[in-house]
């Protein structure tokens, strides 16, 4: 099963060797200053958008590769049944969003928040930073100048 982890910088999948000759490549890597969102979807069908282009598809059972749609191309490395850990990354990036099926979706959206906050902290003063919320929170603001 993949893999979504946070590396130095980073957020990486990592496939598992059957993911990876269906997907066409061994995983992916994005910086943390891509990142908009990170979220769980409980249901794994909500996670796939678009056509495949790249990669292996089973209707109901599984789909690894790169899927195109009107807004960009999502890498998606999911399977039925379960939750997926979905990434939503800024436009105009190579990917729009990361899906993957893994052991603790929880446990690597929570590590992606994380790293994505402690990650715009980091920015230089005055930076906006990435301001990575969870569905329901206010996205991050600001100061607003006094």
């Amino acid at each position: 099963m993949a893999h979504l982890l946070v590396q130095n910088d980073d957020v990486v999948v990592r496939l598992s060797w059957r993911e990876a000759l269906a997907a066409r490549r061994k995983g992916v890597r994005v910086p943390l200053g891509d990142v908009r969102e990170a979220r769980v979807e409980p249901d794994w069908w909500r996670a796939l958008r678009g056509s495949v282009e790249r990669g292996r598809w089973r209707p109901g059972r599984f789909c690894a590769g790169t899927r195109r749609h009107a807004t960009g191309v999502d890498f998606v490395a999911v399977r039925a049944p379960g939750p997926v850990a979905v990434v939503e990354l800024f436009p105009g990036r190579g990917l729009a969003r990361l899906a993957v099926s893994s052991v603790d979706p929880d446990g690597a959206v929570k590590a992606v928040r994380l790293a994505a906050r402690r990650y715009g902290d980091d920015d230089e003063p005055g930076s906006a930073g990435t301001g990575v919320a969870a569905p329901g929170e206010p996205e991050p603001r600001p100061d607003a100048a006094t």
